[in-house]
């Protein structure tokens, strides 16, 4: 027995073979192992196609869509604020409570504007009266012209009578009674005759007057209206930062009415802008509602960038520009009944994608 041969017969293994050789080896004299270096060659290949395919993918997903991550939900919020100064007697709601369109929110002292009221009614009331008695009086007037008229006549048809009498008939102390009282007859019936414009002109002075008194009674009937201080519209309360026995005036802020209605407001580079038309579909991606694509579409682009809007816009006539990329807002509209079943409100953050429509 060769030194070389193993106890059970077999043959010795080389020194040069390794684990993963073993077995190859000992199939037979013609199997050879494959190198390892290969094994490595072909999952870089397949990792670098990999990363190839899906850098094209994303290459062909960026040109069909247009994307931001500068956008957030948008709503109505309405400030609440009296219109007129006065003492809080009553707040109806609570923070975060839903209130609809018409809801008292806030009642304020009544009674100043309940003197006021009362005042202006009695000042309109007054007026009527006085519509009635230049009314009556103008009725007056007119009758009293009838009767100036008809003395008038009577003095006319007199004095052409005694005209056509023989004048050894009659005294000339009679003709001259009856001229002269033709002359009466006429003066009073013209003095008649203005007294009815005089008549006409203070009914219109009280009718005028009358209806500046309802003009006040309206006005103190607002200005009581303005007590009660209702919600705009359907929505919850927030920011709420007044309490029954404030003092208020005018304009000072109450709380705050964040409406039901939702939409995107997002800032796009200018050099995206060209693809965007409104009508485009887009998915709304929200951060607090990871894994949903909502649909939406876009409904309108500002007709200018964010910059002009601003307070203090950019002023370049002194030489030293720098040229800055500009955003423009676009909005986007949902149309999607799935997002009444979240929480969505006004601030959120969310990432938009617009499908472009190239030519």
């Amino acid at each position: 027995m060769k030194h070389n041969d193993q106890p059970d017969g077999s043959k010795p293994m080389s020194p040069g073979l390794g684990n993963g050789e073993k077995d190859a080896a000992a199939v037979g004299d013609h199997v050879i192992a494959r190198p390892p270096g290969k094994r490595r060659f072909v999952v870089l290949v397949v990792v670098l196609l990999f990363l190839a395919g899906g850098g094209a993918i994303y290459w062909h997903h960026a040109e069909q869509f247009a994307t931001t991550d500068d956008a957030e939900i948008g709503g109505p919020i309405y400030q609440i604020a009296p219109r007129i100064a006065g003492s809080v007697l009553a707040v109806e709601v609570r923070c975060y409570q839903h209130v609809s369109k018409g809801e008292t929110l806030v009642r304020l002292d009544p009674a100043r504007e309940d003197v006021a009221l009362a005042h202006a009614k009695a000042e309109a009331a007054h007026a009527k009266a006085q519509v009635d008695l230049r009314t009556a009086g103008l009725a007056e007037a007119k009758a009293n012209v009838a009767v100036k008229k008809a003395n008038l006549f009577k003095a006319q048809h007199d004095d052409a009578r005694y005209e056509r009498v023989n004048p050894q008939a009659i005294t000339k102390t009679t003709l001259d009674n009856a001229t002269a009282a033709l002359r009466v007859a006429a003066a009073r019936t013209k003095a008649a005759v203005e007294q009815v414009v005089a008549a006409r002109a203070a009914l219109a002075a009280a009718k005028a007057s009358a209806r500046a008194a309802n003009v006040a009674v309206k006005n103190a009937e607002l200005q009581l209206s303005y007590t009660e201080i209702r919600a705009p519209t359907s929505g919850s309360i927030a920011k709420k930062a007044v309490r029954a026995g404030d003092i208020v005036s005018s304009g000072t802020p109450l709380m705050a009415v964040v409406g039901g209605r939702i939409w995107v407001t997002a800032d796009y580079r200018e050099t995206q802008i060209s693809g965007i038309r409104i009508g485009q579909k887009a998915r709304i991606f929200i951060d607090a509602v990871p894994g949903v694509a909502f649909r939406a579409k876009v409904a309108a682009i500002q007709r200018g960038t964010g910059s002009v809007f601003s307070l203090l816009p950019a002023e370049n006539a002194t030489g030293n520009y720098v040229k800055v990329v500009q955003r423009v807002p676009v909005r986007l509209v949902f149309d999607d009944s799935r997002i009444k079943d979240y929480v969505i409100v006004p601030g959120m953050s969310v990432e938009p994608y617009i499908r472009l429509q190239r030519k």
